[in-house]
């Protein structure tokens, strides 16, 4: 049996699809940033009130940021819940030997900083927000990485990504575990008829017309049940088939929806925070699981997984890269934000500590990020170049040609 190899560069056909999604998530990745900047200086400035106004202004049933918290970002988490299941059905990682790497990393990084923030909270009524400091926020990660124009190997992005995509299932779980205040079992039970019929259409591809209505109402009754409603968004990804043409069309279309609106505008109504230099254990647990623990935890179990398997690592990667990927991890923003609003509440005192924390802590993870990938940029350069060498001109680089995979 051959050596398994950890961060191998995967498929070709893999490999690109990767880099087209990257390159969306990365603008919208900028997107999410200038709307959070907007936000913080529309909250330091002598117009606070108007900002906090228009945040409470009531659409309905909810105010606007609540519909960005509970509605848009359904959409956000359909879209990762189509990837999640792409990826384990028809990705790289349908082969188990190549899940370990990136599902028990995900699992180590969020497993440490929640481990963080406990410690510095022990002792305080404040351990509800223990899952703050757990996500990591791919596109605003991916923002990262464009704004430094780095040459990552495929390898690395691939397990970026993969990363990430575990990250929100796992981040998902935890919302609908832990931060259920109440659970209505009516509305509950009734979400599977639509969710049920949302699956037989769309695995039929008849009557599509209904499957937005279909949608709309498995949301709301899953927003009655007291479960947070974004949970919906993965439950419907997971009933769309992942046939030829199918689950990526769905993702096509909506992945733009979600990197360059949805996300960017829940961002700029939850980012918007008075800066304090009172620093409380909400912000230092938070600040620290971010930037310590995500970096401890992803190298730590990467470092785990070798040692277990006995893996050989891709003679390209050094524990440097790893550490700078896990750097990149600490990069954690809309579910952080969505996971401190259920845990103090919107608005809340201890919400804002919450937000300064997240916004602290992805910061100096960026700072620490770009200082230690750019000066790894050289050989990334080198190793991009070989991976776009093609002498057959056969329309695949012939390092995805080689039966070694190096």
């Amino acid at each position: 049996m051959a050596t398994p190899r950890l961060f191998s560069r995967g498929s070709w056909p893999e490999a690109g699809r990767i880099a087209e999604l990257l390159r969306t998530e990365t603008v919208g990745g900028l997107l999410l940033a200038g709307a959070a900047a907007i936000a913080l200086i529309w909250a330091n400035s002598p117009w606070a009130g108007a900002y906090e106004r228009l945040s409470d202004l009531r659409a309905g049933p909810l105010s606007l940021a609540g519909w960005a918290a509970d509605g848009l970002l359904a959409i956000f988490f359909f879209v990762a819940g189509l990837e999640l299941k792409r990826e384990f059905v028809a990705g790289d990682l349908r082969d188990p030997r190549r899940a370990a790497l990136p599902v028990v990393a995900a699992a180590g990084g969020m497993a440490v900083p929640a481990l963080i923030f406990v410690l510095v909270n022990a002792g305080t009524p404040d351990l509800r927000g223990w899952a703050i400091p757990t996500a990591t926020d791919i596109a605003f990660a991916l923002a990262v990485l464009g704004l430094i124009s780095t040459h990552l190997p495929a390898a690395m992005r691939t397990f970026l990504l993969t990363l990430a995509v575990v990250d929100d299932l796992l981040a998902i779980a935890i919302i609908a575990i832990f931060y259920t205040s109440s659970l209505h079992l009516l509305p509950l039970a009734g979400t599977l008829l639509p969710l049920a019929l949302f699956g037989f259409l769309a695995q039929t591809g008849r009557l599509r017309i209904l499957l937005l209505p279909l949608a709309v109402l498995t949301w709301f009754l899953m927003h009655e049940s007291g479960i947070h409603p974004t949970v919906a968004g993965v439950l419907l990804a997971f009933t769309v088939p992942v046939r030829p043409g199918v689950a990526q069309s769905w993702e096509h279309r909506l992945r733009p929806l979600s990197a360059g609106f949805a996300v960017p505008v829940f961002a700029f109504f939850a980012a918007g925070v008075a800066f304090s230099f009172r620093i409380s254990t909400i912000t230092l647990g938070a600040a620290l699981g971010l930037i310590l623990g995500k970096a401890i935890g992803i190298t730590g179990a990467t470092w785990l997984v070798q040692r277990v398997t006995r893996a050989e690592k891709s003679k390209d990667m050094s524990w440097w890269d790893v550490l700078g990927l896990g750097l990149l991890g600490g990069i954690g923003f809309t579910v952080a934000l969505l996971v401190g609003e259920l845990a103090f509440g919107a608005g809340t005192a201890k919400n804002d500590q919450a937000k300064l924390g997240v916004l602290a802590g992805t910061l100096l993870s960026a700072l620490l990020a770009t200082v230690l990938l750019r000066l790894r940029n050289r050989h990334y350069r080198r190793i991009a170049a070989e991976e776009s060498v093609d002498a057959d001109a056969d329309g695949v680089p012939d390092v995805y040609q080689d039966e070694d995979r190096a």
